[in-house]
């Protein structure tokens, strides 16, 4: 059967939420899309919701869920990113329970320590979410809003179970997920499952086990477990992160295993190129996902899963070269190289290297002019030439985003 990732919308067709009523599911539960789909469960005592967007969205699903019955007795917060917990203080009522894991202080921290990292390594790939806070902005005064992080009333180390008028919600510590606080929600007599961000957002792909904007590394063998904990609930109805939910337990079934297999086949190849002595860069173009596997790569990518795989267990000194131990760049001697080659030899080169199908040797090329001489005309072009090329041949959120904005700053003064 070809990949469920085949028929369900990809990363351009994520939003965030907008001043609308929340979707019935069925099963009196609620869906308000958004960054990250915020959820309403109906019990006789109350709402329980289950994430709760970014900090802006969060008014906006509180108005979606105006029509299931409150108060909001509690709040269960998959993952320790800011799209699962950042509405928390607009959804909350006065004793709302608020439900996280016992990890959460290390996202938390990891979230204000690298700020001024991260947002600008984020931001290029998601402009439109941007723009979408902008035009909210326009609707509000921002100084109502509170920024401030939602701390936990209650957390938990490997599971947590409540009660709430009548359901039950069992929460399971999945450390193989985005985040190591990353929790799935299970409603047994229902046979649902909460999954959050556990597989990415996108359901049917390899994960990323570390995102090219700057993130922890994800461990594996983690992730591996952590949907063997979904194929052990055997669920009938998965309840993602964004989109749709899936349906059918054999369906289920048979997409989480293909995942968690795609993965343990990256994991033990990588791991065998290591013990054969090859070098990352090598391991990083032979591993591929088993044919048989329809897993797509719309979000993670299967050669930066083996990097990510390779520098956890080894780290960042690959044994090439002396210079690897010493804060001193290549490109520091990049002038003494253009000098001595040329600079309109090095984009000859390139240009060679272009037209014979190899895009990134030519930008290996191009970095070296650009490097020296920013503003080399012919260097430019040929840079902005070779990502177009690997644009063309890739349907990758992040590589797209990449590309995209390289070329951008590339063609900016032609």
């Amino acid at each position: 059967m070809a990949g469920i990732h085949r028929e369900r919308p990809g990363a351009a067709d994520l939003a965030a939420a907008t001043d609308t009523s929340a979707i019935p599911l069925g099963n009196h539960i609620w869906m308000s899309p958004g960054v990250s789909n915020s959820y309403a469960v109906a019990t006789d005592e109350g709402r329980v919701i289950v994430n709760s967007g970014l900090v802006f969205e969060g008014p906006l699903h509180r108005n979606a869920f105006a029509e299931v019955a409150g108060p909001t007795r509690a709040i269960l917060v998959t993952q320790g990113h800011a799209d699962h917990w950042g509405g928390v203080n607009s959804l909350r009522d006065a004793d709302t329970e608020i439900v996280m894991h016992r990890n959460y202080r290390y996202w938390r921290d990891d979230n204000e320590r690298l700020m001024g990292y991260r947002v600008p390594k984020t931001s290029f790939a998601f402009q439109k979410f941007s723009d979408a806070v902008l035009e909210h902005f326009k609707t509000i005064d921002p100084a109502t809003i509170d920024f401030s992080f939602p701390e936990p009333t209650t957390t938990f180390d490997h599971g947590h179970e409540l009660t709430v008028g009548g359901r039950t919600f069992e929460l399971a510590w999945t450390p193989g997920g985005e985040t190591t606080d990353a929790v799935v929600v299970w409603l047994p007599e229902d046979r649902i499952l909460f999954s959050g961000n556990l597989f990415g957002p996108l359901f049917g792909h390899v994960p990323n086990l570390m995102t090219i904007r700057g993130d922890r590394y994800r461990d594996p063998i983690l992730y591996i477990e952590s949907l063997n904990t979904v194929l052990a609930y055997g669920p009938r109805e998965l309840i993602t992160g964004h989109f749709a939910p899936i349906e059918g337990a054999d369906r289920i079934a048979e997409e989480v295993t293909a995942m968690r297999d795609a993965m343990q086949a990256v994991h033990e190849r990588t791991v065998e190129l290591m013990n054969s002595g090859v070098d990352v860069y090598t391991a990083m173009r032979e591993v591929t996902v088993p044919q048989h596997l329809d897993v797509g790569e719309g979000y993670g990518q299967t050669s930066w899963n083996v990097r990510a795989i390779w520098e956890m267990y080894a780290g960042w000194f690959q044994h090439r070269s002396t210079t690897e131990l010493y804060g001193v760049a290549a490109d520091s001697v990049v002038s003494d190289v253009v000098s001595a080659a040329g600079a309109d030899a090095l984009v000859e080169a390139a240009r060679a290297r272009l037209d014979a199908g190899q895009p990134v040797q030519a930008l290996h090329l191009t970095d070296l002019v650009l490097a020296a001489e920013p503003q080399h005309c012919a260097a430019r072009a040929t840079a902005a030439d070779a990502h177009e090329a690997l644009l063309a041949d890739t349907g990758n959120f992040w590589k797209r985003a990449w590309l995209n904005k390289s070329i951008n700053e590339l063609r900016a003064h032609e």
